[in-house]
């Protein structure tokens, strides 16, 4: 464990920049750094993509929300299938798991599922470890605030410092960030998550003007 917390530590520091000065332009950008976005990024850089994952917070990529399972009877087919198609979750759960189950055990095969409880932290440094070692995979720590659109067709993303990334496909991945909002009593606070901010950029008129939040957490996928 702390081996690997100080191996995500390392790649932080020198894998990682405000900036994308080692490309500035890709096959294909991913912004959001929550599940979708993890798997997006790696399934399109292990297709031989040039690819970059750009989100606010480089520290959260693969943080999870509020409940840290992976599986259930719900979602454990999904678990399964990304798995077989290569992804990392399923990996990244194994490494990080406090708890394993079978839910509705006394049930027929139809309603069973397995579930796993993981470690916050655990998983969070085990999938920044799993996305340090993806081959064609650049991370870029960056808001983004506007899609641009050239003949009708995605040509890049603008990011918050005003910094243009070109591509021509952008997958998104935003999550509850997408100019979230947190509704308490009467407040309505611009969040993504419980203190943390939402992409709420204003579009610039050069593109979509979406606004779109990035470095959703894991649970934003």
């Amino acid at each position: 464990t702390s081996s690997c917390m100080t191996y995500c530590r390392r790649w932080r520091a020198s894998h990682c920049s405000g900036t994308a000065t080692a490309a500035t332009s890709f096959d294909v950008l991913v912004v959001g750094g929550g599940h979708a976005g993890c798997e997006a990024a790696a399934a399109a850089a292990r297709i031989g993509a040039r690819t970059a994952l750009v989100t606010q917070k480089v520290a959260t990529i693969g943080e999870m929300s509020c409940n840290p399972s992976i599986g259930g009877v719900g979602k454990g087919h999904l678990v399964a299938e990304v798995e077989a198609m290569g992804g990392l979750m399923g990996r990244v759960a194994d490494e990080a798991a406090i708890h394993f189950n079978v839910l509705n055990r006394s049930k027929g095969p139809a309603v069973r599922g397995l579930r796993t409880q993981s470690d916050r932290n655990l998983y969070r440094d085990a999938m920044q470890a799993a996305i340090a070692k993806v081959p064609n995979l650049q991370v870029i720590e960056a808001g983004v605030d506007d899609l641009l659109i050239e003949h009708d067709k995605v040509a890049g993303i603008l990011t918050s410092s005003g910094e243009v990334i070109r591509t021509s496909s952008v997958v998104l991945t935003t999550g509850t960030f997408l100019k979230g909002s947190i509704v308490i009593g009467l407040e309505r606070t611009p969040a993504g998550r419980l203190t943390r901010p939402a992409g709420a950029g204003a579009g610039t008129g050069t593109g979509a003007g979406i606004g779109a939040g990035t470095g959703a957490g894991a649970g934003a996928g």
